[in-house]
């Protein structure tokens, strides 16, 4: 159920305001003229480019933050503990408390919404979507969970009638969006700590596409394919779909493939991206700025020019000839996708993958299937478990899941701590090896530190 938000004027205050999708949101707010606030526990990048717009921004979490005289509508997500002095406050004097959902959902209104919805590749998607509407002329708004920097951020708000918006099933929420153009990537379990079964999660994406206009999905999915009614469909082999390719080649330095639109030759793309996943994530982009009238053209002429977005294999830099990568996988399916594409480019030389499982629920949920994913990597290196907002039950560690590995594996390394891995590192890594940090914790703190030390 949706709550009510008041865009008359009201302003709007941001419980957690850096996280990357609070965040967003408040860019298109200030963007739009609205006064916004809000508080993070530590000032970043984020916070500060809202600080910019004239965004008030408080350190730290206090009751005080909230300016009573104004009665600002709270907004808070799903990582917000009830006890937050903020939300408390609010709420002892009835001030309108927002989910961020709720928030999206009413910006979606407002626009002809396109959602990116699937468990994995919804950042690359989208980005990829407003990047093609943005090299097509549309003008569009964005709304994305990672940075980019064609248009230096996470956000960027338009004067087109598009808005590229992702949408994120990890709490459910994503069934409050009317969207114009619906997309489903893939579905699979992942939040165990929401879901119980797979079962729950397809009824969510089932519900999300009742209320789109159009749905676009992929058939290399067979939960998608089995379980979603789709109007337009994209595949990476079955040339029953929409969009399919042919002629695909892996290189090192780029994807290469022929686009085929309903039996007809669109022509070739080649794509800086790199791996099976992220063609199958161009062509999702493709099947929506085709349908929204972007000419063929300026899309083949704009898929080389993409960079990707942050941590989706982010290279951070070069030190010493080893090359050091940033990638936001943390469920067995994408460690294999992401691990694939490091195999694809280093292919002579040594893949070195650092991961840090994250959350508990999700760890001993998929242990079996994370012992298997490994196989693309020359070298394992496990960390302690991230908790995220999760309570340590003593039922799963980190030294578990690298014994896990290890019964497949032989190159196997557990180091708990940010500073064994960094220290690890710094002692074993040879010119020629593609580090990749897996993990949607705070693991990418090790690669500024390790480069540095390397230096010296």
């Amino acid at each position: 159920m949706l709550n009510p938000v008041d865009f008359s004027g009201k302003p709007f205050h941001f419980v957690g305001i850096g996280g990357i999708g609070m965040s967003a949101i408040a860019y298109i707010l200030a963007k739009q003229g609205f006064t916004v606030s809000g508080s993070d526990l530590s000032s970043n990048r984020i916070t500060q480019k809202l600080q910019g717009l004239g965004v008030k921004v408080f350190q730290g979490h206090n009751a005080s933050n909230i300016d009573l005289a104004i009665a600002p509508q709270v907004v808070c997500s799903t990582a917000i503990n009830q006890q937050n002095p903020e939300f408390q406050v609010a709420l002892a004097n009835g001030l309108p408390i927002l989910h961020r959902s709720d928030l999206l959902a009413a910006l979606i209104e407002q626009f002809q919404a396109i959602a990116v919805a699937g468990t994995h590749g919804k950042t690359t998607t989208s980005s990829l979507v407003g990047f093609l509407l943005l090299q097509g002329g549309l003008d569009p708004s964005i709304v994305i969970g990672g940075e980019v920097s064609a248009w230096e951020g996470n956000a960027r708000l338009g004067n087109g009638k598009y808005l590229v918006a992702e949408a994120d099933e990890s709490d459910g929420t994503l069934v409050k969006f009317s969207s114009h153009i619906g997309i489903i990537t893939n579905i699979e379990l992942d939040h165990t700590d929401h879901y119980h079964s797979l079962e729950q999660v397809i009824e969510t994406f089932q519900a999300f596409t009742k209320r789109c206009n159009l749905v676009i999905g992929c058939l290399d999915c067979p939960n998608v394919k089995a379980h979603i009614h789709t109007d337009i469909t994209y595949s990476l082999s079955d040339s029953t779909a929409d969009y399919y390719v042919t002629q695909v080649q892996y290189n090192p330095s780029d994807t290469q493939a022929l686009v085929i639109e309903r039996g007809e030759t669109l022509g070739k793309i080649s794509l800086g991206l790199l791996g099976k996943h992220n063609l199958s994530n161009a062509l999702a982009a493709i099947a929506v700025a085709r349908h929204v009238g972007v000419e063929w053209s300026a899309i083949a002429d704009a898929l080389p020019d993409f960079a990707g977005a942050s941590r989706r294999f982010e290279i951070k830099g070069v030190q010493n000839g080893i090359t050091f990568v940033d990638d936001y996988a943390h469920h067995p399916s994408e460690v294999i996708a992401t691990l694939a594409s490091a195999r694809q480019q280093n292919t002579g030389d040594r893949v070195v993958a650092i991961f840090q499982p994250h959350r508990y629920s999700r760890t001993q949920r998929f242990l079996s299937e994370f012992s298997n994913s490994f196989t693309d990597a020359d070298l394992v290196i496990v960390t302690d478990i991230y908790a995220a907002s999760e309570t340590n039950d003593g039922k799963i560690t980190g030294a578990q899941v690298a014994s896990a590995i290890a019964s497949v594996h032989d190159q196997v390394h557990y180091l708990p701590t940010l500073k064994d891995v960094q220290d690890f590192l710094v002692k074993n890594l040879n010119s020629g090896d593609l580090a990749v940090f897996l993990g949607a914790g705070n693991l990418n703190q090790a690669i500024a530190p390790t480069m540095q030390a390397m230096a010296l």
